[in-house]
């Protein structure tokens, strides 16, 4: 259950009723990716919407309902109330309900307190995973006809994420080892409004709270996005993330929501008025204190509509893949839909009737002090360096010392295999492919925000930037 997706307050957008259209979702999609969306894999992505919302309430999941309808909310980026919820904790609905579903089926074997550590690849096909079975320090290696990774994101690569303990970016990091084509690395999307309270990883005040009415002021009390896009707080959150940095100079930013009442809080945004009180913070009579901070990878493994990526036998779904929807910046609640509408399409490459089979051997214990502390100097160089606003010297600084930390994890794992150690490579790993990218990219494009090069350059950088092992590719944009 420990994930982003169970994390996920504000919903699923789908097209369910009038007067919204397909057309006008795949539309808002494509102008929040700032021209790097694959429009035939967002109109699949659109189109596949509704029946994954009726198949999950198949599944049982209990979505909040108004007069017997549907309960739509809207979010930044969209034109129309479009995105359908539990409450606000809709991911945790409906992650337990399909757990759930899991456990009772008998056909499913679950190996829970076992990490992946690498792919096995035979003759340029994928032929399993080499694991570490937690309690026993015990090296296991499964092999099948298809792998699937659905890893989740690379929150943990920043010191301050809403993701949990568990994002490091692991899938993407063995598909790299592996020689599977990695794209649009430079595109981590900062969630403008975590609550500003405690320490990583933060407590995510949704975006649907600005949906309901929600207004950003900052140290003055002033409604201050009116001076930096006409669709105000509900702005594409690259926007919004970077307007809040700008009022950050003059002090702390809130949310101020206070004006709907208590009733209607503590009944739509439940889980978000209960957290809020535990720091503390009423929302029907205080100012919630935000700030953005890392939230979501945008690029990952290349994957085709089915999950497929250049390496035979290796499917990859969730974060962890670049399908080509969200190009340079995702638009809110089109994450999960993703999840639905891929993996569902996965499912059609994968043979039912392949082989499995499992080999076990020894593996090594240590102490992980010196990996947390790998951990938290690549945290804080990401954050201080390729954050939310980038220059070309910070970068540069950044791939050096990001190399080095690579180098010493690797050669920490070799000596000890450890959970703790596992995570240090694969951060270390995508880490530096990030600065890398993010050097490359000479221009300034949704979550890629280079002040050396401020303006957005079609002419040159409808591209997208991909890496095989070492080698870096410049790919256009079709």
């Amino acid at each position: 259950m420990d994930s982003n997706s169970s994390l996920a307050q504000g919903g699923i957008a789908a097209v369910m009723r009038p007067p919204d259209t397909y057309e006008k979702h795949i539309n808002d999609t494509l102008k929040v990716g700032q021209g790097l969306s694959d429009r035939k894999t967002v109109e699949i992505l659109v189109r596949h919407g509704p029946e994954q919302i009726n198949w999950l309430m198949e599944q049982g999941v209990d979505f909040s309902k108004h007069n017997g309808m549907l309960d739509l909310t809207r979010e930044g980026g969209h034109s129309s109330r479009r995105v359908v919820h539990a409450g606000d904790i809709t991911g945790f609905e409906v992650q337990k309900q399909l757990v759930e579903n899991v456990k009772n089926n008998a056909n499913i074997k679950i190996y829970e307190e076992t990490t992946a550590i690498d792919l096995i690849t035979s003759e340029d096909k994928c032929v399993g995973i080499k694991a570490l079975d937690n309690n026993t320090s015990e090296i296991i290696e499964f092999y099948a006809d298809t792998v699937v990774l659905a890893t989740g994101g690379a929150g943990q690569l920043y010191s301050k994420t809403s993701n949990p303990l568990v994002a490091t970016c692991d899938g993407v990091a063995m598909a790299w080892r592996a020689g599977a084509i990695l794209r649009d690395l430079e595109f981590v999307q900062f969630h403008p409004s975590i609550l500003d309270h405690g320490e990583s990883p933060y407590f995510l005040i949704s975006e649907a709270v600005r949906g309901e009415g929600g207004v950003l002021v900052n140290s003055e009390k002033e409604a201050f996005m009116t001076r930096y896009h006409p669709m105000l707080d509900l702005a594409p959150r690259d926007v919004v993330s970077r307007a809040i940095v700008e009022e950050q100079k003059k002090g702390q930013v809130y949310i101020d929501i206070r004006d709907q009442g208590k009733e209607f809080l503590t009944k739509r945004f439940a889980g978000i008025y209960a957290a809020c009180l535990e720091r503390g913070i009423k929302m029907d009579e205080d100012l919630i204190p935000i700030s953005p901070a890392a939230h979501y990878f945008c690029g990952g493994v290349k994957t085709n509509e089915y999950g497929e990526t250049n390496i035979s036998g290796l499917l990859v779904i969730g974060e962890s893949a670049c399908t080509g929807v969200h190009g340079a910046n995702r638009m809110a609640s089109n994450s999960l839909l993703e999840c639905l509408v891929f993996s569902d399409m996965a499912v059609s490459k994968i043979n039912d009737r392949g082989d499995f089979s499992e080999r076990i051997s020894t593996g090594k214990i240590s102490d992980t002090q010196k990996t947390n502390d790998y951990k938290k100097n690549l945290q804080n160089i990401m954050w201080k360096h390729v954050g939310i606003n980038r220059n070309i010297w910070d970068i540069h600084y950044a791939r050096e010392e990001l190399d080095q930390i690579y180098a010493e994890t690797q050669e920490r794992l070799e000596e000890n295999i450890t959970v703790q150690n596992i995570e240090a490579r694969n951060l270390a790993c995508v880490a530096r492919l990030v600065a890398h990218a993010a050097s490359i990219r000479t221009e300034s494009r949704g979550t890629h925000m280079l002040t050396d090069y401020p303006v957005r350059n079609d002419e040159y950088w409808l591209k997208h930037i991909e890496f095989k092992k070492e080698k870096v590719t410049l790919a256009d944009h079709k």
